[in-house]
């Protein structure tokens, strides 16, 4: 019995699945006690690298027993971040060991309680910080790493704070000291990151340069609030400096590398940061001299689950409690494209890596019931 290594997710895989395609047997409507009386539960996961849409698989995988210090989260729903396609293709940094569950954010419902739990109630919603193996119906964790969010959010959203939203927040929050009026500079402004930098941004009162790839993206974020946005057609640095009436701008955000990062820190002011936390163009950072020579720039680098790992409780429990603020009072929201079960796992993969979507992509492993408490939360 070869045993999922992840350090939140604990589930086994069954020997007789492995390497075959399983089906998913969804609970019929919001039903945790169905959750609870399983003893194997569907996941999308991997037992080799490789073009992504052919090495994710659906299998059934076995539930350990629950410990007294332990729940049993029920998944509601899990995005395909970039990151998860570069685990399925081998190319993230950090690799576990196969087979495994990718997904490294997601929100769930606490179905059950281990004896000594007595933070945590069944019916609760949950996210966990880092790394979780998320692409499940349920899996099991220690009672003390989750997160409790309020019942208002929307379960598409919630599923949402925990990389993509908490990234935002920390990027703006931990490298410059930023008062209402000063300005910043992002790439990928069209991403969640993206989006929700601007967001936030625009909560705080600061100024945003907003660098995208396509023409129909301006006028959709400039409807949510950002400042200049721009195509990333080169001179870039020069489109910028124009449009921020020459004010200096001391943060720039890039995900990208390569030319794009490098026209943002040309944009940037004298002693300005920038800060890299994506690669999604593949390209390393290729910076002149004169930019540390004569503007004296910072080159910064940030990746959340390093975050999670040095910041206290009461760091982490404080950040999520704003963010599940601006969640609710609708001022945090990302775009969602499409949403799939997690049998269509391989379809929800090869539209994940699209250019030009529009949004994200989510698994829901419970749909009817998402849909239901969209609609609950609205009224």
């Amino acid at each position: 019995m070869t045993k999922g290594r992840d350090l939140h997710i604990m589930l086994r895989v069954k020997a007789g699945n492995a390497g075959q395609f399983g089906r998913c047997h969804h609970p019929s409507g919001s039903d945790s006690n169905e959750i609870k009386m399983k003893k194997t539960v569907t996941v999308a996961c991997h037992h080799e690298y490789g073009i992504p849409e052919d090495v994710v698989r659906v299998e059934d995988w076995e539930l350990p027993t629950l410990a007294p210090n332990q729940v049993l989260v029920e998944m509601k729903a899990a995005p395909i971040n970039p990151a998860d396609i570069n685990v399925l293709e081998g190319k993230y940094p950090i690799r576990s060991p196969l087979p495994e569950v990718p997904g490294n954010e997601g929100v769930g419902v606490i179905a059950q309680t281990g004896s000594a739990v007595s933070n945590l109630q069944v019916g609760r919603h949950v996210i966990v910080p880092d790394r979780v193996g998320s692409w499940c119906q349920a899996y099991v964790a220690d009672a003390d790493n989750l997160i409790p969010l309020p019942d208002n959010l929307p379960l598409e959203q919630a599923a949402l704070l925990s990389i993509n939203a908490a990234t935002a927040w920390r990027l703006l929050e931990d490298f410059v000291n930023l008062s209402p009026g000063d300005w910043m500079i992002q790439n990928v402004a069209n991403s969640a990151v993206g989006r929700f930098v601007l967001q936030i941004a625009r909560f705080r009162g600061l100024k945003t340069v907003n660098v995208v790839r396509r023409q129909e993206l301006i006028s959709e974020l400039q409807a949510e609030g950002a400042d200049v946005v721009v195509t990333d057609e080169m001179p870039l640095s020069k489109q910028i400096r124009d449009l921020m009436d020459g004010a200096d701008a001391k943060l720039g955000l890039n995900a990208v590398g390569g030319a794009s990062a490098s026209e943002i820190a040309k944009s940037l002011g004298d002693h300005g940061t920038l800060v890299t936390y994506g690669a999604m163009g593949l390209q390393p950072l290729q910076m002149g001299n004169g930019l540390l020579i004569f503007k004296d720039l910072r080159f910064r680098g940030f990746w959340i689950n390093d975050w999670y790992k040095r910041a206290g409780n009461a760091a982490i429990r404080e950040m999520f409690d704003q963010l599940s603020a601006l969640v609710a009072a609708g001022k945090l929201k990302a775009p969602i494209e499409q949403t799939y079960p997690l049998a269509d796992a391989r379809s929800a993969v090869i539209h994940a890596r699209r250019s030009h979507r529009k949004g994200k992509i989510l698994f829901v492993m419970n749909e009817a019931q998402i849909k239901q408490e969209a609609r609950d939360a609205t009224h």
